[in-house]
């Protein structure tokens, strides 16, 4: 009797665990149920995937999507909607909302906000503070929990924490490894007289690149004491890549699409739209973000998505603030690597798919293996495009990498075997649900 799925997946590559090579894949109630040669099996559903690639679900572990609080600039569903229409199947969300997602409650609110209404799958990162520090190791394990996050700088209110005593504190109840935002605020409030009216490239942090160095040298420093695993978050020094390497036992690495793309002639070209922070910098930054990439320091790619609308970014800096889209253009951008020889194929599925698995504990993602879930990024490596502004889901409708052309493109999305998108159309809308961590069962 010949084996049934709910879909099959014919004839694509697909790139997994054992590598690369032509296979079909098998799904059935949402799990990957087969891999191999299915050509005898039936199913509900099968889909030609002829000249495409098929690869473990895109995990963005750093997205800012606004909601409570700013949902003029994005919410839970919009945000997610850009992100299954860029192939991302699953999202990590910051706690920098209003309210501040620093407690169960506020936890438990945006898993409900969440639940069957964001298109991706999702997880949130809850706000370390000096006020909660704790209770860090109940808050972690909770339902929809990603870990903890902590601000050393770019923040206000009770998420800013700047101290040595407060980051120790901290450290000191987290098990979970804990993402870091790492910058010495009291550097930037010493360099205001950097500040030029008018030219974003003048900020502090701009010019005064020891900020984000000293900073991470504390990280390291308190972590090591603690005992605790950090993540730091959206590297972008040629020091910080040189620093972290010398500390893998302890420190995991993330680098953003943006400062791997971008340098600093963006300021003259689009202005404030390149304003973000950490902020894109020198071109010998970037290239020494694709060096720690190669050689293995950089363990995952996240967009640090932060939408601001275009009326709120055309104001004169220092009024317009830091922050671009980048959920959607994760993926194009990494293809497009792919092509111009700058990373593998087997590198993006490590930094956007096993690397977060190998981190954070994912339960049943982060691989195409059978009894995972059935979450599948479908591309096509020769696909040629033009990213513009009109194929931005996102609310504010705009990407600093309009008009960029690029070779490698998103054709599906999958998310616990639903087919989401489909060759640029939303097709089975709204199917998130939170993500399991094995520290939390």
């Amino acid at each position: 009797m010949p084996q049934t799925f709910d879909v099959i997946l014919s004839g694509g590559t697909l790139v997994n665990q054992d590598g690369e090579g032509l296979r079909d894949v098998g799904l059935r109630d949402g799990k990957i149920a087969e891999i191999g040669d299915l050509s005898r099996a039936a199913a509900g559903e099968r889909i030609d995937c002829r000249g495409l690639h098929i690869l473990p679900g895109v995990v963005d572990t750093q997205v800012h999507f606004r909601e409570p609080g700013l949902a003029h600039k994005e919410d839970l569903e919009s945000g997610s909607r850009s992100a299954v229409m860029g192939g991302v199947t699953a999202v990590f969300e910051m706690p920098n909302t209003n309210p501040l997602t620093a407690g169960e409650a506020e936890l438990a609110d945006k898993v409900a906000r969440g639940t069957a209404r964001m298109h991706c799958d999702f997880a949130f990162w809850v706000g370390g503070t000096h006020e909660n520090a704790a209770i860090l190791g109940e808050l972690e394990r909770l339902p929809g929990a990603a870990g903890v996050k902590v601000f050393m700088g770019s923040s206000t209110g009770s998420l800013l924490v700047a101290d040595d005593a407060g980051i120790a504190e901290i450290l000191s109840h987290t098990r979970r490894r804990a993402a870091f935002h790492s910058e010495d605020e009291d550097r930037l409030n010493e360099r205001k007289d950097l500040r030029v009216e008018g030219d974003p490239s003048s900020h502090p942090i701009w010019r005064d690149e020891e900020t984000a160095l000293r900073s991470t040298q504390r990280l390291l420093r308190i972590a090591r004491e603690k005992r605790a695993l950090v993540h730091v978050l959206h590297v972008t020094t040629a020091e910080e890549i040189a620093l972290l390497a010398e500390h893998k036992d302890i420190a995991s690495v993330e680098v953003t699409p943006n400062h791997l793309v971008l340098a600093d002639d963006a300021y003259t070209r689009i202005g404030t739209l390149a304003q973000m922070n950490p902020p894109v910098r020198a071109a010998r930054h970037r290239d020494a973000l694709w060096a720690g990439l190669q050689q293995g320091v950089v363990d995952v790619i996240g967009s640090d998505h932060a939408p601001h609308t275009l009326e709120e970014k055309a104001q004169p800096y220092p009024k317009s603030p830091s922050g671009m889209t980048g959920v959607q253009t994760l993926v194009p951008l990494l293809l497009n690597a792919v092509n111009d020889g700058k990373l593998t194929l087997a590198r993006f599925v490590d930094l956007t798919s096993a690397g977060p698995l190998r981190l954070f504990g994912m339960a049943g993602k982060g691989r195409v293996a059978k009894g995972y879930d059935a979450d599948l990024t479908i591309v096509d490596l020769k696909r040629r495009e033009t990213i513009r502004n009109e194929w931005v889901a996102s609310r504010v409708g705009w990407t600093p990498f309009h008009d960029m052309e690029v070779t490698g493109w998103p054709v599906g999305t999958f998310v616990r075997g639903q087919r989401v998108m489909w060759e640029g159309d939303l097709v089975t809308p709204s199917t998130g649900h939170p993500i399991r961590f094995q520290a939390a069962l």
